[in-house]
């Protein structure tokens, strides 16, 4: 029991409660899914997308109330500067005659004093297709990601990733559910991001991995203690590339402005949970399916079988 005590042991012990906690947070995310759902944008859902400015600044919540009381539906207002805003009209509301009453409201206030920029109307057939399509995409790139392990690793690593990959995936879906953040193509397309930057965390580490079992084929070492030594190399790595990761995503995130505040959310969130879940899940899960230097030994023996048939 004193080896519990020691460097590695804790590391271990550390890798199985980060993964007790993964588990609670996808629990967590899925239930928020089943109930509340996602805020979907008119990009999938259809409906006006009106643009205008104003001659001055104006305070957003001003501006909302203002346009509350020439509105008789649903709409969202967001702000794409000081006097630029977005306003957004679900299909309902904007098939009503007196949808446009906001428009001459603003227009003709002399506080206010808007011009129209653009209004488009988006329909939900595109809007299905769209996500249909986008649906689609991430499927593809969930199966290649799924051969492309499965030549690559063994089994239990490749189980490792993919199940880290979905854990990453699912927990920025129920972030989005639970705040009800606007899911929209750009939010989409971070997803997709999040794939890539996920498999990469856990190529690193799977590889390091692999690696020290090779080397210790003989048995000196446990599986635990091969793992904590592998992130232990690839920490320093990780948290640099991490780092620089997040700054230039958290600079998007407020500097950017509101359209692409969905995608740097997203691809912020995605950046910080998949550093964690390829340490807590990626590295972990394999050791849990029975993963030892034994499954290497194979290899080595052939090919050292190999050199020695040769004349």
């Amino acid at each position: 029991m004193l080896n519990t005590f020691l460097k590695g042991e804790k590391g271990t012990r550390l890798r199985f409660m980060g993964m007790l906690l993964s588990a609670i947070l996808v629990l967590l995310s899925v239930f928020t899914l089943t109930q509340k759902g996602l805020n979907f944008g008119l990009d999938f859902t259809g409906g006006y997308l009106t643009e205008f400015t104003t001659s001055q600044s104006v305070e957003l919540k001003e501006l909302q109330s203002f346009i509350a009381k020439n509105h008789n539906g649903e709409f969202e207002l967001t702000a794409q500067g000081n006097s630029h805003f977005q306003l957004r009209e679900a299909p309902s509301a904007s098939a009503t005659a007196n949808s446009l009453d906001w428009q001459s409201a603003v227009t003709q206030n002399d506080d206010i004093n808007a011009q129209v920029l653009s209004s488009a109307y988006i329909g939900s057939q595109v809007g299905d297709e769209l996500f249909d399509q986008g649906c689609l995409a991430m499927f593809a790139a969930m199966i290649a990601v799924m051969i492309y392990l499965a030549v690559r690793f063994e089994w239990r690593l490749a189980v490792g990733s993919v199940v880290a990959l979905v854990h990453d995936l699912i927990l920025v879906l129920g972030l989005f559910s639970l705040l009800q953040i606007e899911f929209n193509l750009t939010v989409l397309a971070s997803l997709l991001a999040i794939i890539g930057y996920s498999l990469n965390d856990s190529i690193i580490v799977g590889d390091r991995v692999r690696e020290l079992l090779r080397v210790q084929s003989n048995n000196v070492l446990s599986p635990a203690t091969i793992i904590n030594n592998a992130i232990k190399s690839t920490l320093t790595r990780t948290l640099i590339t991490s780092g620089t990761t997040l700054a230039t995503v958290a600079s998007v995130w407020l500097l950017a402005g509101a359209p692409l505040q969905g995608f740097a959310i997203a691809l912020f969130t995605g950046i910080v949970v998949g550093t964690f879940s390829s340490i807590c899940i990626a590295a972990t899960l394999p050791e849990l399916l029975g993963l030892s230097a034994k499954n290497y030994e194979v290899k080595v023996d052939v090919h050292t079988q190999t050199l020695l048939d040769m004349p």
